[in-house]
């Protein structure tokens, strides 16, 4: 007969305090433990984990706020034997209702502990606590070379700062007007610039560039640009795995990893956000998760999402007037009534509201659907951070298109019913407080070719027809740019530079009064017909951003100059558009076979100042600093930096992967900085690689990050 006394004889004083579970094995060689489970039970505990103890523990087992670690060193030297920690679980788990879960739950659970503590399944499962008598130990794996000598006192280890001790709050004053040497947003300021102040590094010395330190990351796409502050980087690796970095040393200061619930496989992601003491971070399971920024700590968690809707986060939050937002993406078109736009209490994590980007039957725009139902209306992907403009305090999201155009491809004949489909390849003009919408505009209408015009919103004051205006600036993979008026989001004008370049041929004029694009109707897919498409479905440009000088005018915009064929598919064949198409590549007619192209043109003219063309795709975001430099990196490895005011190549280094985040500016230490991620697998690196085949990159993929300065100044 059980008995929970027999557990109370038992019982070790431990204190009350939850148990949390380490994130992944030590070892994989590890020796068989003396106490033999199976990997079906470890599986059992690790839902039971996930039920009953991850709102305490955090749902990286080993970062809840409430909790001890159940793993490591200190907890291994604890336990020895599994009766008293099963006693123990039993006894005081979950705090709310000790003992409630049943002595086949416990055993499952500590065969999930002794698994993520590097023990390796075997054939027999943990048996109730009754036949646990005979079982002395639980084997823990034993360092490699056997650890420290018994006894052994270590000398102290060198006395050294920790940039955390010093750390501030992150104001709405300092997000508004960030310091120079810091790096706060994703584009470092509100407006979506990505232009430094500084300019230690310059023209003169930036040949001297050396490494200061390198990170490796986890392996995978890595695009996320790091944040900075008061001497802290912030960096996401793939896997979701944040960690916080000695800017001036590159040493690690705390690791935040987390544990994906099975069948939820790591996602990219393109931002971080930092405010107050919170560092924001989206997750592959669709949660926000904020965490304590001098100790990794989980402060709150919220589900944002469902994965299993086909929801994911790729693009990254945005912070302001206390409110912490993020838009949902559709992964393929499978989820029913598109995306979304969350606005959570940046203290708390509790919901403040929601914008759905699928515009409803029966309320404004609803009837811009071409007649389809709510449940058959998917995209309007938000897969890019929103920018901020503070003036007329209005977040500023950019919306994507969907792959389920056959609906749409031919309008129906019904009064007040149009094909457009809001809010589709949209900006979206949101008050961060209300979540209500101040204004939108659609940059392209019934987009049938996934041409998305989902990137960076920039907020310019520049001069239009003689007077200086507050605009919306943007571009998406046509690279045409709309500039709207930023308090209403009227039109004022476009740029359409790549049509005279060949670079885009869908979009055959702009109305000049609404900046209505009219298009080549052949090239709409659907017609069981091959459409030869300029540009790309990777884009002209992509998701890469731009940076803007607002002293010279001057926007810096990664481009690729390559096409695509839209092939119909064999019958009952899925393509990539439901209008039965797929994407191949294809260069653009009469190619010299420079595909990467950087180029730099005004704003308030139009004109191209100067561009930068190269073999080699361009597959990094742009930065540009007050040093008259332009940074960006490309599918050869190449890191290289260019002559702002002409384009010239003044500097460059090959790293060990393809660059493909968006590098970054900061100081620390009374130096400044250059750094950039590399890390292989998003579609810049993978989408042009047939173009030039003699580009031959790492087999083994690799993450890294770089760090450089000029060695002299």
């Amino acid at each position: 007969m059980r008995s929970r006394l027999f557990f109370t004889l038992v019982v070790l004083a431990l204190g009350a305090g939850p148990f949390v579970v380490a994130q992944r094995p030590i070892d994989a060689q590890a020796p068989p433990s003396a106490l033999s489970f199976t990997t079906a039970q470890a599986d059992r505990g690790g839902e039971a984990y996930a039920e009953h103890c991850a709102s305490c523990h955090g749902p990286n087992l080993d970062d809840g706020a409430f909790a001890p670690p159940l793993s490591g060193v200190d907890f291994r030297q604890r336990w020895t034997a599994p009766l008293p920690l099963l006693a123990s679980m039993s006894e005081k788990m979950p705090p709310a209702r000790p003992g409630s879960l049943g002595d086949k739950s416990y055993a499952d659970l500590l065969a999930f502990i002794l698994q993520e503590n590097g023990l390796r399944p075997g054939e027999r499962e943990i048996p109730e606590p009754d036949a646990l008598g005979a079982v002395a130990s639980l084997g823990w794996p034993r360092p490699s070379g056997g650890g420290l000598a018994p006894g052994v006192t270590l000398p102290p280890p060198p006395t050294r700062s920790n940039p955390l001790d010093q750390i501030r709050p992150v104001t709405e004053a300092l997000l508004l007007r960030p310091p120079d040497g810091a790096w706060l947003t994703w584009r470092r300021t509100y407006d979506a610039f990505g232009f430094s102040p500084l300019k230690t590094i310059h023209r003169g010395n930036v040949n001297e560039l050396r490494v200061a330190w390198s990170w490796t990351l986890p392996t995978g796409p890595s695009q996320a640009p790091p944040l900075v502050h008061d001497g802290v980087m912030f960096v996401f690796g793939y896997g979701d795995v944040v960690q916080a970095l000695d800017a001036v040393t590159g040493d690690l200061l705390w690791q935040y990893s987390r544990r994906l619930p099975k069948g939820v496989a790591p996602s990219i992601k393109r931002g971080l956000a930092i405010y107050g003491t919170k560092l924001y971070v989206p997750t592959s399971d669709a949660h926000l998760v904020a965490l304590d920024v001098k100790s990794g700590k989980v402060a709150w968690d919220r589900a944002v999402a469902d994965t299993k809707a086909g929801y994911r986060l790729s693009g990254g939050p945005l912070v302001a007037r206390g409110k912490v937002m993020i838009g949902t993406q559709d992964t393929g078109g499978r989820s029913q009534g598109g995306n979304y736009i969350l606005g959570l209490d940046a203290e708390t994590g509790a919901e403040s509201w929601r914008f759905y980007t699928i515009a409803r039957p029966g309320e404004p725009g609803g009837n811009s659907w071409n007649g389809l139902p709510l449940e058959k209306r998917n995209g309007g992907s938000v897969w890019i951070p929103p920018s901020y403009d503070a003036v007329h305090n209005l977040a500023l999201f950019g919306t994507g298109n969907t792959y389920d155009t056959v609906g749409l491809r031919d309008r129906v004949k019904a009064d007040g019913v149009t094909n457009d489909a809001l809010y589709l390849d949209s900006t979206l003009a949101i008050n961060p407080e209300t979540g209500k919408l101040a204004w939108h505009f659609q940059h392209q209408a019934n987009g049938q070719w996934d041409l998305d015009w989902a990137f960076e919103r920039q907020v310019m004051q520049i001069r239009v027809n003689g007077l200086v205006q507050t605009v919306v600036v943007t571009a998406g993979k046509q690279m045409i740019f709309d500039m709207v008026e930023a308090e209403t989001g009227k039109y004022v004008r476009s740029i359409d530079h790549a049509r005279e370049l060949g670079l885009q041929n869908v979009v055959t004029a702009i109305d000049p009064r609404t900046g209505a694009k009219i298009v080549d109707e052949s090239l709409v897919p659907g017609d069981g017909l091959t459409k030869t498409v300029c540009p790309h479905v990777d884009g002209g440009r992509d998701w890469m951003p731009s940076s803007f000088d607002a002293a010279s005018k001057i926007l810096y915009m990664p481009w690729v100059e390559a096409c695509m064929d839209l092939v119909p598919v064999a019958k009952g064949e899925r393509g990539s558009l439901t209008t039965g198409v797929r994407w191949t590549v294809r260069p653009k007619a009469g190619t010299d076979g420079k595909y990467g192209r950087v180029e730099a043109i005004n704003v308030e003219t139009g004109k191209p100042v100067w561009v930068m063309r190269q073999r080699a795709p361009v597959t990094s975001g742009v930065l540009a600093t007050a040093g008259g430099l332009v940074f960006a990196g490309g599918l050869d490895r190449l890191f290289s930096a260019f002559d702002a005011q002409t384009g010239a190549l003044l500097w460059s280094a090959r790293l060990n992967e393809v660059p493909a985040s968006v590098p970054i500016t900061y100081a620390a230490g009374n130096q400044q900085y250059i750094a950039t991620i590399v890390g292989a697998g998003g579609s810049q690196s993978t989408a042009y690689a047939t173009l030039v085949p003699e580009i031959r990159n790492p087999t083994n993929r690799a993450a890294t990050i770089w760090v450089f300065h000029a060695s002299s100044r």
